[in-house]
């Protein structure tokens, strides 16, 4: 079985099937430009949130990060406390 090197948009093929390493470096700014104006493209599409819809979540995390932190902190330390009576129990 024989492969036949192909010409594809990209350039020209190696042996392989893949591109040549200099059709590659030469097409890269074409790629980049494309890239770059389809970002910009999608860029368009965003909506972004307002001033107060961020700061409304950012307090609502803040506020339950530190609750849970908090409620962790019980849950450990009776848990700490529970263990450290049950081990001085039976180690008499």
């Amino acid at each position: 079985m024989t492969h036949v090197a192909t010409a594809t948009e990209s350039g020209q093929r190696d042996e392989r099937g893949t591109p040549n390493f200099f059709t590659r470096l030469i097409d890269a700014p074409r790629r980049w430009n494309k890239f770059l104006h389809e970002v910009r493209v999608e860029m368009t599409k965003v909506t972004w949130p307002s001033r107060h819809d961020v700061f409304t979540t950012t307090s609502v995390v803040i506020a339950t990060v530190a609750f849970f932190g908090v409620f962790f902190f019980f849950v450990d330390s009776g848990a700490s406390w529970v263990m450290q009576h049950m081990l001085s129990f039976f180690k008499h």
